[in-house]
Formats: C-alpha cells, structure tokens, sequence
C-alpha cells in the first residue's frame, strides 16, 4: 500500500493506492485532482512536497490560486478577465481552452466516444470510463486514513 500525501495552499489530500510490486511502486506516479488542476506525484517525502509548493511562485492576483508555470497562471487568469474564453453556443458556459469546451459539448450532442469492453456502456470522458470499469474488476484504489475501508471512487473518501 503506498500512500501519497499532498499539501497544497489550505488542503491537505491522501490518496491509497493498491500496488503489488515495490519496484513497480518507485515507477509509478499517481494523479491527485483537486479545484482546477492535476497534480502528479511519485511517492514525496515531506522536504520534496515543501519545495514543490514553494515553486508556485505565480499567484493570481484575484484568488488564492498559485502556478508553477507562468503560462498556466494566464491561463486561469481568462477565468476572472473573460478574455479568450472559449463559449459553448448551447449554454453560454465558458472554458479556458477549445479542449475543454469540445469534452463540454459532448453532453449537449450525447456523444459518448469510450465504451465498456464488459457490458457496452458509453461514456463521454475516459475517466467516466475507468471509473465504470472498476464494477467489473472490483478494484477500490482509494483507502480512508481514518477507517481502512477501500473505495472505487475518490469522492467517496469525502464526508
């Protein structure tokens, strides 16, 4: 079982992730999403964490949002300018890149591109995807610190 602790601004997430090979475990990174972001992390000791939040040094001066890279700061400031938004012409909503409005207009044209290799079922974003095909295989990579007990979905740790 390795254990990823990440510590960003106010938040502090832990995510369990089930693996069968130490040496497998050095390899692999794994995925924490939190608020508008993904971050990757292989297993971090505590001086690797303080210095990955000490390199977001471009903070956004309209929220407590901090950047790495000074281009992603730009991007996020589109949000709070309104300027260069890409706008979805069935709703209205906005999105900071034409990618995220093309993964957006899939709801609105029922487009479902990624299929279930089990049963069939059709999903418009490949994580949906993964997620489904967990039933199948009955993985839960997710762990609660706090009670040991294993889930398939991240949201389910949240109280």
């Amino acid at each position: 079982m390795a254990s990823v602790k990440l510590e960003d601004c106010s938040q502090t997430l832990e995510l369990n992730v089930n693996i069968k090979d130490e040496e497998e475990e050095e390899k692999i990174g794994k995925s924490v999403s939190h608020g508008d972001h993904v971050e990757t992390f292989s297993t971090f000791s505590k001086q690797q964490q303080v210095d990955h939040k000490a390199k977001r040094s471009h903070h956004c001066p309209h929220c407590e949002a901090s950047f790495s890279i000074l281009s992603k700061l730009k991007i996020h400031l589109q949000i709070h300018t309104g300027e260069n938004l890409n706008s979805c012409t069935d709703c209205g909503k906005n999105f900071t890149t034409s990618k995220a409005l093309t993964v957006h207009q899939r709801v609105h044209i029922g487009e479902k591109p990624y299929s279930c290799s089990d049963c069939g079922a059709s999903f418009s974003k490949p994580g949906n995807l993964k997620t489904h095909e967990r039933i199948h295989t009955g993985e839960k990579p997710y762990s609660c610190s706090g009670c040991g007990k294993n889930f398939s979905r991240q949201e389910s740790l949240k109280l």
